[in-house]
């Protein structure tokens, strides 16, 4: 097997690296989803070039190894046995991380439902830590915003309504599905992990952009979002979508500079999202080689 095989396993750290510039992206809704799409693409494609590796032990079968030693030529040896070994353990490592991802984005998910009744989307929990979280819907019961007493009052009338639209906004747009594609990507592979960090980012920059249209004041987002993380001491809800949580200063850089200063990288966000998609192609191509070899390999085993 050719170099293809493991261009997969490391080109992500590209895609890493293309990210932080996709970060200050005008339009962050399109920009996560498309983000999350690539780190879920590079994450599949990776494990299947482990896969492949670690698929390569098969020539150490009896009826294979049989077959070798009758055979008027050596049997192809596709990679060394220690890579096919390292690759072998890193599969079962990539599977333990997803499964335990997986369950811990439902444990948090059971504890969210489990926190009370909405009444009209909404539910009011009596802490004194200013919190509020977008719940996403769970079997049979539709999402909501779960509220602290703390958050409530912490905020002025208009604030609580930037918060709640910022919530109501991550449950039309179903972030969650976009961060959990992003966050299992990461778990799949590690050089993947400031990428689901910007899609986090990005999709709070989405619902702070929505939740700006519909009180119609960019300042008083900013305030309320800085308000709660200061009161809340960085701290957010494990696990969920927040009013203060993923980067605090940066969104309120982005809600409060002008409108040219947002649009001054533009070029650069242009070259990242090229590169970014540069990054995959490569990267399913490198795949797709990887596979014909293997192929080509075990016809010749065959």
């Amino acid at each position: 097997m050719t170099v293809a095989v493991y261009l997969p396993l490391l080109l992500p750290a590209l895609l890493a690296v293309a990210a932080r510039s996709l970060a200050a992206a005008a339009a962050p809704e399109r920009t996560a989803r498309a983000l999350a799409a690539a780190a879920a693409l590079a994450a599949t494609v990776s494990t299947g070039s482990l896969a492949l590796l670690a698929l390569t032990l098969l020539d150490d079968l009896p009826a294979l190894e049989a077959r070798e030693h009758a055979a008027a030529y050596p049997l192809p040896e596709p990679v060394p046995g220690v890579v096919a070994l390292a690759a072998a353990a890193a599969l079962v490592w990539v599977g333990r991380r997803c499964v335990a991802h997986l369950r811990q984005e439902r444990a948090v998910t059971r504890d969210l439902l489990a926190a009370g009744v909405p009444h009209d989307g909404l539910l009011v929990a009596d802490l004194p830590e200013p919190h509020a979280v977008a719940v996403p819907a769970g079997a049979g019961r539709a999402g909501h915003v779960l509220v602290t007493a703390g958050l409530l009052r912490l905020l002025d009338r208009t604030e609580r309504a930037a918060v709640l639209a910022h919530e109501h906004a991550h449950l039309r747009h179903r972030h969650h599905r976009t961060v959990a594609f992003a966050a299992a990507a990461a778990a799949a592979n590690p050089l993947l992990r400031p990428v689901s960090r910007v899609v986090a980012l990005l999709v709070e920059r989405s619902a702070d952009e929505t939740a700006a249209a519909a009180v119609g004041d960019r300042h008083v987002v900013a305030r309320a979002i800085a308000k709660v993380a200061l009161a809340g001491g960085g701290r957010r809800p494990a696990g969920g979508l927040a009013a203060g949580g993923s980067d605090v200063v940066r969104r309120v850089q982005a809600l409060t500079r002008p409108a040219a200063g947002r649009f001054r990288a533009a070029g650069r966000f242009r070259a990242a999202m090229a590169a970014s998609t540069a990054v995959v192609v490569v990267c399913v191509a490198a795949g797709g080689a990887a596979a014909a070899d293997f192929v080509a390999v075990a016809r010749a085993w065959l």
